[in-house]
């Protein structure tokens, strides 16, 4: 299995999705974990790791914005987000690794990490955890306009982005989408594609032991990491569209946003009514303190953690459709779902003026999690994928 992270310790979602299948694939398949990490400090987490892996591969990336990285993306036709990770030494290690050992199957998460691996007759399975190059088109197409003179370098940037994930798409043995909305959308791009879904999960048992405190004032969450650029994109339309509109009807009401590495332009938004928070130990604590989670995604594909997690703590939920895609929730049963900062901001009163509400929304999405997204039932599936 090669990541493009280490999957500990579990601060955003790629690394939670790998670290539970890894933890629940373990007693069935005997596993290589191949990660990249940023630096040598993350060793130290190996041990974790160890107890479900036959054994752990780290490869040094380059940083982000090195010079290499920017020479590769301007001489080469790889884009930015490969370069980032290729490496003809990380090439070498891995060729050498499947010269050494029997492998009866390569598990590539993200179609960046493939470029790495050397020509061989091992099946490879792709999973695409989102449509990476709608992220960054949406991302381009989001820019202030002072910003034209590079639009049309970023632009080609995006469409070699989207060659290469194509072209990887196709060089796998077969494909996994997180929801069926993503294979929907794949299989039209490329119809003779095999594609799974393989959707994302959630510890029911380590977030069901959440503990439930009514904070003073109507707090309403937001959760997301940002090193994630639509979590950005959604903090900004939630603080600038959506909550003066929720503020005009409940005076004491109270933001809180939540997530690691958030940026100098998120950190400004820290006001009297307004918490920004980076450092939170247990996300459980801003569920267990919060009224409603609010998660107004307006880019990014796939199964959204937040929102697992929302519902596997009896926390109940305003999203836009794209933030609940991936999950049988239904509009006004396990969620309240708008696409405008009005409805959004709607439906968030709603809540937070109908105790009734919230709890129905909550008690219904909790036992929709537990039955259909638990990791032990994920992992059942990808096994049946792998075999």
């Amino acid at each position: 299995m090669i990541t493009p992270y280490l999957p500990y310790p579990l601060v955003s979602g790629g690394q939670i999705r790998t670290y539970n299948l890894l933890k629940n694939l373990s007693t069935k398949h005997k596993i290589t974990l191949a990660s990249f990490i940023r630096n040598t400090d993350e060793g130290k987490y190996i041990k974790d790791l160890s107890p479900y892996c036959e054994k752990v591969i780290t490869f040094k990336r380059r940083k982000a914005w090195s010079p290499i990285n920017v020479l590769l993306s301007a001489l080469t036709p790889f884009p930015f987000l490969v370069c980032i990770y290729f490496d003809i030494r990380v090439r070498a290690q891995i060729k050498k690794e499947l010269e050494k050992e029997k492998y009866d199957l390569i598990h590539a998460e993200t179609f960046y990490v493939m470029p790495n691996i050397p020509g061989t007759d091992v099946p490879i399975f792709l999973v695409e955890q989102v449509i990476e190059y709608l992220v960054y088109q949406r991302f381009v197409e989001g820019l202030p306009k002072w910003m034209f003179l590079i639009k049309p370098f970023l632009f080609l940037d995006v469409i070699k982005i989207k060659w290469w994930e194509k072209y990887y798409w196709k060089k796998a043995k077969r494909l996994a989408a997180m929801s069926q909305d993503d294979r929907d959308f794949i299989q039209n791009l490329e119809p003779k594609l095999k594609i799974d879904v393989v959707a994302n999960g959630v510890d029911i048992d380590y977030f069901e032991k959440t503990k439930k405190k009514k904070p003073q004032n109507p707090t309403v969450l937001f959760v997301g990491q940002f090193k994630w650029l639509p979590n950005r994109d959604a903090t900004k339309f939630l603080v600038e569209e959506i909550w003066p509109k929720i503020k005009g009807e409940i005076k004491n009401a109270k933001l809180w946003i939540v997530g690691r590495n958030p940026p100098k332009d998120i950190l400004n938004f820290a006001s009297d009514n307004i918490r920004v928070d980076g450092g939170v130990e247990d996300i459980r604590l801003a569920y267990g303190t919060s009224d409603v989670l609010l998660a107004p995604i307006r880019n990014g594909r796939g199964t959204k953690y937040k929102i697992l997690e929302a519902m596997a703590t009896r926390t109940p939920i305003v999203a836009t459709k794209l933030a609940v895609e991936g999950i049988n929730a239904t509009n006004g049963k396990q969620a309240l779902v708008a696409q405008t900062a009005e409805g959004l901001a709607v439906n968030t009163v709603k809540v937070l003026k109908d105790p009734k509400l919230g709890e129905s929304l909550a008690n219904h999405a909790y036992e929709l999690v537990k039955k259909d997204y638990n990791w032990g039932k994920i992992s059942d599936q990808l096994d049946k994928v792998y075999k």
